[in-house]
Parts: structure tokens; sequence; C-alpha cells
């Protein structure tokens, strides 16, 4: 078993767990602590593991003078084993009026942001049943959306009310409760959002009735036909402009697409919005068919830059292409529905699997309608905004919400590229993308699912390199002498900060008419190459990350 097996399936608590990561990989430890409810919040315990969600029917009423909201969720659940307690999350600014289970109020204890229900007799293994917790409350504001989870109270440039939310990594349940972990998707929800009726609100899935209550207020109601990961959920509000347009696919499958917009943009959003028909039909040469089909694609404006909410794209990019002609937040957000909301991860630690992949896909977008070598530069600009701070995965169990670092993205993207690049056969490689997701499509996986699926479709090993890079925060190094001979130039290479098995391949031109390929180890190897000038053979550091020192 590798180190990189070791790591992935071993369940160490909090702070153990990380000292153990930094100095199994030859890094400095950084010592960080974690608390109880780090713990609660991160940890599937005995009273989380005991029960899977089966669907959530979530009703909310916004109230926008005071900032606040109320309303209940009823909480569908299948019991996995007996038990006689259970655990919910919700923030504890947010007040629980009560949780009612058949008729009773049943007795419930605080803890951090979650909450332990008991029940007055064992719930025994197979048992389905629902709860419903009532609640009221301030959610907490998002100082910086979408990095810092909360809500968003603003206006638009009409002084209109403008009402958003995003908790991803902070928690769903900052503003509704349920089972705030990732493992653990409904396999269906019903969100109904009480609003001024002045307003839309727009929320995930099909708009299913609009209801006018007596009051000046109207109740909307959404439904979510696929399995959902809770920080998807959302809730936006807005003086809404709709329209609609449709995405026929090679098999003349139509896809309605749905548009939410301030009411004074329609126009603009129109024009922009054609990009998307281009954008999903990339995506379905690589991947397949979009994944939540009978819910339709929806991009809703937002008073932030955006968010991957499962069929309700959260789009605040104003309008913008690219220098490569796109929106960035269309393809990258529109990724996620694949990567991230499709396939989801079990643990917060491990969210490299939605943001890797969703941001190399961004290239391929570029290189399937502008072509590789314009694909590579786009790569060697996400190439400028590699960190190297932390390793590419957290800490297991605590969902540690400042592991989201941008090498996650941008170094998640170069590693997918160098691997693309190791195999050196693309139509292998694309083949193993497709299969890769459609493997995964629709559960919650862990980095060791992915990496040795992958693995097992590739002819040389990869997990050295999976390993490398997921788990280290050193950047390859090629140690390069060379020497000139009568007969051309001897290269003497070997790699450094790498771990010992790492096995990636390098490039190297010769007078810009043919390439060669090195197989460096950690041991120093040498070639003669014929050039009469050291000058004459270059390293190509496109096509994998590394550095050249000589």
């Amino acid at each position: 078993m590798t180190r990189l097996k070791s790591y992935l399936r071993k369940i160490i608590p909090g702070f153990f767990f990380f000292l153990i990561l930094s100095v199994s990989f030859g890094q400095s430890p950084r010592l960080t602590s974690f608390s109880r409810g780090d713990s609660l919040r991160g940890y599937l315990n005995e009273f989380r593991s005991c029960y899977d969600v089966k669907h959530y029917d979530l009703h909310i009423c916004v109230d926008i003078p005071s900032r606040s909201i109320n309303g209940h969720n009823i909480i569908h659940l299948k019991a996995l084993n007996a038990f006689h307690k259970i655990q919910l999350d919700l923030f504890n600014n947010m007040e629980i009026d009560s949780v009612n289970f058949r008729g009773m109020a049943l007795d419930f204890k605080r803890e951090a942001n979650a909450f332990f229900v008991e029940f007055p007799e064992i719930v025994l293994l197979g048992d389905t049943l629902s709860l419903r917790v009532y609640y009221h409350g301030q959610p907490m504001v998002s100082g910086n959306p979408p990095w810092d989870g909360g809500f968003i109270w603003c206006n638009d440039s009409l002084k209109r009310n403008w009402i958003g939310v995003a908790c991803e990594g902070t928690g769903a349940s900052l503003w509704w409760p349920n089972k705030d972990h990732l493992s653990d998707e409904p396999e269906s929800m019903r969100i109904s959002i009480i609003a001024p009726d002045s307003l839309m609100a727009v929320s995930n899935g099909l708009l299913k009735k609009v209801t006018a209550l007596t009051d000046k207020r109207k109740a909307w109601t959404w439904e979510v036909t696929y399995p959902i990961n809770n920080y998807n959920v959302t809730l936006n509000l807005a003086r809404y402009g709709y329209f609609q347009d449709i995405y026929r696919n090679p098999e003349s499958d139509l896809l309605p697409l749905d548009y939410y917009v301030l009411d004074y943009n329609l126009d603009k959003a129109k024009t922009h919005f054609e990009q998307v028909k281009g954008m999903l039909a990339c995506f379905e040469h690589y991947l397949g068919k979009f994944p939540f089909w009978n819910d339709g694609y929806t991009l809703v404006e937002t008073p932030y830059w955006g968010m991957e909410h499962q069929s309700c794209i959260a789009y605040g990019n104003e309008y913008e292409n690219n220098e490569f002609g796109f929106d960035f937040i269309i393809v990258h957000e529109s990724a996620h529905e694949y990567w991230g909301n499709a396939v989801t991860v079990r643990d917060h630690a491990e969210l490299w699997i939605h943001e890797s992949f969703a941001t190399y896909m961004e290239s391929l977008y570029v290189e399937y309608y502008q072509g590789r070598d314009r694909a590579q530069q786009y790569l060697n600009d996400q190439r400028e905004m590699i960190n190297n701070n932390k390793p590419i995965l957290g800490p297991l169990d605590v969902n540690y919400d400042e592991w989201n670092d941008a090498d996650m993205y941008y170094k998640g993207s170069w590693m997918l590229h160098s691997i693309r690049n190791t195999l050196n056969d693309d139509s292998l490689w694309f083949k193993m993308l497709k299969a890769t997701y459609q493997e995964f499509k629709y559960q919650n996986i862990t980095t060791s699912e992915v990496v040795h699926f992958m693995d097992e479709l590739a002819p040389v090993d990869l997990l050295p390199i999976f390993e490398q890079f997921l788990t280290t925060v050193e950047v390859p190094t090629l140690l390069v002498k060379r020497s000139k001979r009568k007969k051309g130039v001897t290269i003497s290479y070997k790699w450094s900060n790498v771990i010992e098995d790492f096995n990636m391949p390098v490039k190297l031109e010769i007078n810009e008419t043919h390439q060669v390929t090195l197989y460096p180890t950690t041991k120093s190897q040498k070639i003669l190459l014929p050039a009469d000038h050291d000058d004459q053979i270059l390293f190509d550091t496109d096509l994998f990350y590394y550095e050249v020192a000589e």
C-alpha cells in the first residue's frame, strides 16, 4: 500500500491528522488546532452516520426590514443503524423554536453549531421517519461573498432590494437546519420561499407554483429532482426579468435554458448568454449530457461574483468576457454542474476534485473552440497564480474552511494537464476523463476513489504524480548540468523536491526540430544530444508542472 493510500484511508482526529500529514510528506508541520465544534461540523460521528437523509422540504419566510428569516424544514430520513439520538446542524445564532416528531415536541440539546435530538424510543434499522424543525433568526451576513459564507442584503442600481446567499465551506446550516455534511445528499428537495410580491424568488430546480398571499407577499415553490449537496441550496430575491432559450444537443434532445436577470439587464443578457449553448456543447463533447437535464439549466444574476448552485448558477460577472473571448464565470461555474454537483466529494478537505477538474475544463473550452496553442496560453496564465503555500488536500473530518486555497484550482488544473502529457495519448486521456466523470456521476466520493480509478485506466503508474501534487507543496525541480562534447552536448539531470518514486517525464527540444522525452528519477542520469551549442537544447515547461535549475 502506498503512502497516498495510507493517508487517504486513515481516519485521524483533527490536529493529529494534520500533524501526521505534514510530517509524513516532508513538510514543516503547520500546527493548526481544531475545536470540538470543528469536529462536530466535519466528522461523521455515531449520531450522524446512523441515518441517511432522503428528502428535505424547506420552507422559508424572508423579512427584509429585520434581515431575518423564519420557517421550518421537514427532514425525511432512513435509519442506517438503530439509534435514539441524532445530530443535526444549525448555527448557534439561529433560534430553534421546536423539533416535532409524530405530533410530539422532542427534547434537543445545542452544542456549538450542532444540536442533538432525542427520540422517545429506539428507532430501528431500516425505519423511515420525518422531523419538523421550526426556527428563526438573523443569519450571518457575508463580508466578502462568495468566499465568506452568509446572506447578502443589498440593492440594485435602482435602489431596489437584491438578496442572495452563498455558503460553500461555511455551511448551509448558517441559514437552514440540516445534516450539514457533504457525504449525505438528499435524493430530492423542495424549497418554498415567502417574500414580498414586488420581488421574484429564484431557487434550485423547477418552479412548480407561485401562490399569491393576502399580505402583499407571494410563495414561490421550487423542486429539485436530483441529489443535491447542501451548500448548493440557494435563495435569490430581486426585481428579476425572465427569458428562456433552448439548447439542442447532437441527438436533438432539448434542454431548457432559464435566465433570471435584473430587469434592466434583459437586453444585455439575451446577447451575452448566447455563449451558454456553445459551452454546453463543449462539455457534452468531453463528458456527456448535462447532468441535471430534467431540472433544466439556469443562470440567476446575483450581487456577488458567482457560485455553482445546482441548476441555479449564481452569475455576477457584469456581462464581461475575458481576453479569450468568453465569460469566465459562466464557464467555470457551469463546469461545476459536472465536477462538484454531479460528482461531489464526501469531505471538504477534498474539494480539489470539484475545483481542479472545473478549472481544467476552462482550458478544454478554449482548446475546443480556439485550438491547443491558445489553450496552452490559457494554462500558462493559470500557472502564474499557483502559490505552493499549502497541500491541495486538506485535513479530513474537521471542515477546515481555511483550506480553500487557490492551488486546488490552478495547481490542480496543471496536475491534470501534466498527467495528460505523461500519458502522451490524447485519445486515452479524453476517454479517461469522460470515464471518470461517468463512473462517479451522482455520487459522493473520495480522493482515493478518483485517483485509483484513473490509475487503473492508465498504462503508467499515476499514483506518485497524484501524491506529489496533492500532498506536498514542493515544486518538482529538475537539476540540470550541461557539458559540451565533440559529438554534442551531455545533459546530466535528476529530480529534486519530489517524493522518492516520482515518475513524471519531461520533454526537451533540440534545434527546434525534434523532441526527446526524458524519464528523470532522484538519481542522476546522463544523455548525449546532437547539438552544437547548449542554447539549442530547451526544456519544455508547457507540458508539465516543474522547474528547471541549472
